[in-house]
C-alpha cells in the first residue's frame, strides 16, 4: 500500500536514546504537561465514535514516535470540545513543532489550527479533514473509496440473498464530520443509480449525531417502525451497524437484512462471522499512524517532504491510503495483519464460526 509521500532527504528514524511518547493520561484536561522536550502533539477525538481511538491509533502512534526517538504527547479529548481546545492550548504553549489533530468538528478544529499557525507550528489533520482549517497536511484513508466499498458490499449481499427491489435504509455518520460526507458520496455513487432506475427503493436516510451508537439504535428502531419493508441497511461504521443489528434481533430479522459497517472492529468482525453483518471496511490503522508519524518526524527534522495528492479546493497536501472490503471469507486477513488477535476474536461463542473460515 502506498504511503503517498516521500521524504526527499533521509529522515533518521533510528536516532539514539529513543525517547518515549508521553500519553498525558494523568492530565485532567487542564492542558498537556509536555515540557520543553516534546516535539509533537497529537489530539485524538474521543473513545465513543469508534474503539480504534482508544486502542489502535494511540498504540501505533506511540510506537512510531518511540522508534524514531521523537518525544510526543498523545491525548484524547473524550468528545469534549472544551477539553480539545484546552489540550491544544497546552501543546501550543509548550512549543511543539508539529500538531496533529483528529477534530471533533470543523469549527473547533479551525480555531485550534489557526492558533497553531500563528505560533508557527506545522499542522496535520489526521483521519478527519478540518473544513476551512487550512492544515498543512492531511493523512487519512480515501474515504470516498471506503463508501464505495460499503455500497458495493451491500449490493453484493442483497444480490446473494436474491432480494427483489430492496428497500435500503441509511444510518450515516455525524453531520459535523467531513468523513461522513465523503462516505455518503461514495456509497451514493453505487446505490443512487439503482434508486434512480427503480431497481432499489430508497428508505429512510438519517445522520447519527456524533456517531453515537445508542442514538443510532434509537434512530434505526424508528426507521423500522415507520417502514417495516426495510431489507438492507447502509450503516456507516461497525458501531452503527451493531446498533441496527440489535434492533433487527428484537424483530427476528438479524441475518435476513444485510447490514454494512466500517473499521473492522472485533464486534463488527464477530457479527460478520455469525452472519448478522454482511461486510465491513478494514483500514489498516498502523499504516495511517505510521504515515502521519513519518510526516511529523520529517517536519520536526525540517526535512522537505513531497506528497502525491492535494485536496481539491483546499490546497492541503494529502496522504490517502487504500481501504479493504472485508467479508466472512476475508476476516482472516485482518487477523493475519495483526489488527485483531485470534484470541479476542474467536472467543467461545465464535470459535466454531472462526474455524469455518480458516481462523484457527
Amino acid at each position: 500500500m502506498r504511503n503517498g509521500f516521500s521524504v526527499l532527504a533521509v529522515v533518521g528514524l533510528l536516532t539514539a536514546g529513543g525517547l518515549s511518547a508521553c500519553t498525558g493520561e494523568e492530565d485532567s484536561g487542564s492542558g498537556a504537561e509536555t515540557g520543553p522536550a516534546v516535539q509533537v502533539g497529537v489530539i485524538l477525538p474521543d473513545t465513543r465514535s469508534s474503539a480504534r481511538w482508544a486502542t489502535a491509533d494511540f498504540k501505533y502512534l506511540t510506537e512510531a514516535f518511540e522508534a524514531a526517538g521523537v518525544e510526543a504527547v498523545i491525548q484524547n479529548a473524550e468528545g469534549d470540545k472544551t477539553r480539545f481546545t484546552t489540550i491544544a492550548d497546552g501543546m501550543i504553549a509548550s512549543g511543539v513543532k508539529v500538531l496533529i489533530i483528529a477534530n471533533l468538528d470543523s469549527g473547533t478544529g479551525q480555531a485550534v489550527l489557526a492558533k497553531a499557525r500563528t505560533a508557527g507550528i506545522a499542522t496535520i489533520d489526521y483521519d478527519r479533514l478540518t473544513l476551512g482549517g487550512g492544515a498543512d497536511y492531511y493523512v487519512s484513508f480515501d474515504n470516498t473509496e471506503v463508501g464505495k466499498l460499503q455500497g458495493q458490499g451491500l449490493v453484493d449481499c442483497l444480490t446473494e440473498k436474491r432480494v427483489v427491489r430492496p428497500v435500503v435504509s441509511y444510518l450515516n455518520g455525524s453531520a459535523t464530520d467531513n468523513n461522513s460526507t465523503l462516505l455518503k458520496k461514495g456509497y451514493d455513487s453505487v446505490l443512487q443509480p439503482k434508486f434512480d432506475s427503480g431497481e432499489y427503493l430508497k428508505g429512510p436516510d438519517q445522520d447519527v449525531p456524533e456517531w453515537d451508537s445508542a442514538q443510532g439504535g434509537t434512530i434505526f428502531e424508528q426507521q423500522l417502525t415507520q417502514d417495516k419493508s426495510i431489507t438492507g441497511v447502509l450503516a456507516a461504521n461497525d458501531g452503527l451497524g451493531n446498533a441496527a443489528i440489535q434492533v433487527l434481533k428484537k424483530n427476528k430479522l438479524n441475518g435476513k437484512v444485510p447490514v454494512t459497517g466500517q473499521d473492522a472492529t472485533v464486534l463488527g468482525l464477530q457479527n460478520i462471522l455469525i452472519g448478522d453483518q454482511c461486510m465491513t471496511v478494514y483500514k489498516a490503522i498502523k499504516k495511517e499512524a505510521d504515515a502521519a508519524a513519518e510526516l511529523a518526524i520529517a517536519l520536526v527534522k525540517q526535512e522537505q517532504v513531497s506528497t502525491t495528492e492535494t485536496i481539491e479546493g483546499t490546497g492541503t497536501k494529502a496522504v490517502l491510503l487504500a481501504p479493504q472490503a472485508i467479508t466472512a471469507a476475508t476476516v482472516k486477513d485482518v487477523v493475519a495483519d495483526g489488527y485483531v488477535t485470534r484470541e479476542e476474536l474467536c472467543s467461545a461463542d465464535f470459535a466454531e464460526a472462526c474455524a469455518k473460515v480458516g481462523i484457527r
